[in-house]
């Protein structure tokens, strides 16, 4: 087949660079073959157009990209929110560096679709003004703002949150794009945006976890007003933001009058016995133990030594391993990612025919045709 020419070798010698591959790698992970990419770093013709979608796609960049002269400015490449990432953990691996860029392309999608639609006043982030020195007090007016009551699962918050205007995804269990792999550190991260946020939380088999995640990084979002990544260490820091962080979301998920409800001079004599002893809290809130215990110990009622003892014993269980789920389901798998809001976006500028099948299905993880005329007809009956 005949070549692309004018491929500009500098240009893909910067994204191998900012991966931190070889082309070796690149040539398997891309599936091109390695003779053809050193052609082209040679300044031959080298890969095919086949070949050249095949880079940008692993990059997660356009054809055009490629093809244009000149030096790449990371300043005009990378947003803000990315740089600030990239700086508060410089050993960010390639996948999370591709997937913070594909959630911040998932942002525009959703931004420009709603402007087509003519609905981007319709979800507007209207932050709320709460007090940096208060936490408590910051977390009440949060639980305010998000209409917090019966939620009791990480569906439930998940809605809340994305009422207001944020765009909340969720890591899928499957190989691929929007995967964080189970053996991964980083736990979520926030983009912070005056317009549309967005929080990204990793999938994990305990569903509290999730929702937890949800809160902490909702909380640098409205706390501390800019983007963060956090590490599965992070949530467990007692100085800087990641403590603020860890007392918001705790604040939040148990508020002050349930947490009176709990009898302190009711605790089991036996660790392992506290999962029982919280089980009606636990369920009514959709947290941990971990989560109610912290929060009894940041307002005085129980000593650290307790609560440390019950984490110890907790990180020596034995740990479920899956965080994948049932395929035969694939249809839905976009709206687990990338939440409700997002999904109704996509199939509303579809049906307005603002865009094509072909496209819907690019946005919604490149689900088959027939499987975004099933997820259409789950809302049809919804």
């Amino acid at each position: 087949m005949e070549k692309v020419e004018n491929i500009n070798p500098e240009r893909l010698k910067w994204c191998c660079h900012e991966q931190g591959i070889t082309f070796d790698e690149l040539a398997r992970e891309a599936g091109v073959p390695l003779p053809n990419l050193e052609k082209v770093v040679a300044g031959e013709p080298g890969l095919t157009i086949a070949h050249l979608r095949k880079v940008a796609e692993f990059f997660g960049r356009g054809i055009l990209f490629f093809l244009e002269t000149g030096p790449v400015s990371s300043e005009l490449i990378h947003s803000p929110q990315f740089r600030t990432l990239n700086n508060q953990k410089a050993n960010l691996s390639p996948k999370l560096r591709r997937l913070v860029e594909a959630v911040e392309r998932q942002r525009d999608v959703y931004l420009n679709l709603l402007d087509e639609l003519e609905e981007a006043d319709t979800v507007r982030y209207e932050p709320p003004q709460i007090p940096r020195d208060d936490i408590e007090r910051s977390a009440a007016i949060v639980r305010t703002w998000l209409n917090l009551d019966r939620q009791s699962d990480f569906s439930g918050y998940r809605k809340a949150v994305e009422d207001k205007g944020i765009l909340v995804f969720r890591s899928n269990g499957y190989a691929g794009k929007w995967q964080i792999p189970k053996d991964d550190p980083i736990c979520g991260f926030s983009l912070q945006h005056p317009v549309c946020p967005v929080i990204f939380v990793k999938k994990q088999a305990a569903e509290v976890r999730q929702t937890f995640t949800l809160m902490h990084e909702l909380g640098h979002l409205l706390l501390h007003r800019e983007s963060f990544i956090d590490e599965v260490d992070d949530f467990y820091a007692y100085t800087g933001t990641e403590r603020d962080a860890n007392a918001f979301a705790g604040a939040l998920l148990v508020p002050t009058n349930v947490l009176n409800e709990i009898e302190v001079g009711e605790i089991p004599s036996s660790v392992p016995r506290f999962d029982d002893w919280l089980k009606p809290f636990r369920e009514r809130l959709g947290v941990s133990t971990e989560v109610l215990l912290r929060r009894l110990h940041d307002r005085g009622r129980l000593d650290q030594e307790t609560y440390e003892s019950y984490r110890r014993w907790k990180q020596a269980q034995p740990q479920s391993t899956s965080d994948g789920g049932n395929r035969s389901y694939r249809y839905r798998e976009p709206i687990h990612v990338f939440g409700d809001g997002f999904v109704r976006t996509v199939l509303d500028a579809l049906h307005a025919r603002h865009i094509t099948v072909t496209r819907a299905s690019g946005y919604l993880d490149g689900l088959k045709l027939e499987h975004v005329h099933r997820l259409e007809g789950t809302y049809a009956n919804s």
